[in-house]
């Protein structure tokens, strides 16, 4: 039996997934002591569960465990990663490069450095979201310290070239930072592969808590050095102190065990529904697009462009399915995004789309539903859009 509503927003968040909620609960109950405590069994108890987790996370992007740091989250692991490095390197340089449809947790720090002196470059890209790697290294000069890309985007889903990136920073000796917020359990993701400096990720993202978060930090050849944000205790070897949050850390090494166990069936399913719901909707309707196209992108993304139809009234008219017009980030802004301005579509086409990101407890009766719904309620609308029954007039 089908039952509303339909959750269809699985890049702002995921539902915890229920095998990763039980393995939390002792943590909370019976197994509450802080890890930093090992002078007894409680404490003992909670430093094993954190190396056991370290090592999830390390096996999940190819690292090592002394190269995992834990954080509340991506927007700290980023903020930790830009900072630290500017603080660390800006002896060599203060000139740093990302690119224009990045998260606003890498826009806003890099905004924040510009202030404090740093020069920073904002990539274009195409109108699949990609960064030429060929503009990079031109921009790329004996001042640049770092390059932030996220590797998959958060809207468009559109999957970077990681691995050209990765080549030209490593031969300009330049440090390399990713988001692999949207990355991690959707696509193979490596650190050596792509020759990554420092990554940062967060749980929530792939069935696991909110509230905790990775930064990857190279040990080796050459190590990093990273500026601490924060002062206190001397927890994760002093580059992040506090007191570990060992619940949720727990729940993060369960999510990052279950995606590694399930990738390879996992995203097939949810690509073949993505795929499904593409075609329903491109073969029911006119006027209506894929923004960022459908090949360079993560399987379970699908961006919409529906000509004379605001993004705004199309999700008013279909409560009982949740998606989003962008950015969970930025849901409260009545700006168009970002990211679709980017990739060269007009304020009116960016105001007119909708992404919906489908996850792993998703069936093929939501999605039908799903598409029936939403093919109604658009052709609905078209009825009574002036900017529809103008252009279907120019037509």
């Amino acid at each position: 039996m089908l039952k509303l509503p339909i959750y269809l927003d699985n890049h702002s968040t995921t539902p915890v997934d229920p095998e990763v909620f039980e393995a939390m609960k002792p943590y909370f109950l019976e197994k509450f002591g802080n890890a930093s405590s090992r002078t007894h069994s409680f404490g003992l108890e909670a430093d094993a569960a954190v190396k056991y987790t370290r090592n999830q996370a390390a096996k999940i992007i190819g690292a090592d465990a002394n190269e995992i740091y834990f954080t509340s989250g991506a927007t700290e692991s980023i903020n930790f990663a830009h900072f630290g490095i500017a603080q660390s390197y800006s002896f060599k340089g203060r000139k740093i490069i990302t690119s224009q449809i990045e998260h606003s947790a890498v826009l806003d720090s890099f905004h924040y450095l510009e202030k404090k002196g740093f020069t920073a470059v904002y990539l274009p890209v195409d109108t699949n979201g990609l960064v030429n790697p060929d503009q990079l290294e031109n921009e790329v000069s004996d001042d640049t310290i770092l390059v932030s890309i996220m590797s998959v985007n958060n809207e468009i889903g559109s999957i970077q070239n990681l691995r050209e990136i990765g080549r030209i920073c490593k031969e300009k000796n330049v440090l390399f930072h990713t988001d692999a917020s949207q990355a991690i359990g959707k696509i193979h993701f490596n650190v050596n592969d792509i020759n990554a400096d420092v990554v940062s990720f967060t749980a929530h993202k792939f069935y696991g808590p909110k509230g905790i978060g990775v930064t990857y930090i190279k040990n080796k050849n050459p190590k990093i050095k990273i500026t601490p944000l924060l002062y206190g205790g001397g927890q994760e070897n002093g580059i992040r102190p506090g007191t570990l949050n060992v619940p949720n850390i727990v729940g993060l090494g369960k999510a990052a065990e279950i995606m590694m166990k399930n990738f390879e069936e996992e995203t097939k399913r949810i690509k073949k529904l993505r795929d499904k719901l593409a075609q329903l909707l491109l073969d029911s309707l006119e006027d209506v697009h894929i923004n960022g196209g459908i090949e360079h992108k993560v399987p379970n993304n699908l961006n919409v462009y529906f000509e004379g139809v605001k993004s705004e009234t199309l999700i008013m008219n279909i409560r009982e399915i949740a998606v989003s017009a962008g950015s969970a980030c930025a849901s409260a802004s009545i700006k168009p995004s970002h990211v679709l301005k980017a990739i060269g579509l007009s304020d009116e086409a960016a105001r007119s789309s909708i992404r919906i990101g489908i996850g792993r407890f998703n069936t093929e009766a939501e999605i039908n539903y799903a598409a029936e719904t939403i093919i109604k309620k658009v052709k609905e609308i078209r009825k009574t859009s002036p900017a529809y029954i103008l252009h279907t007039n120019q037509d």
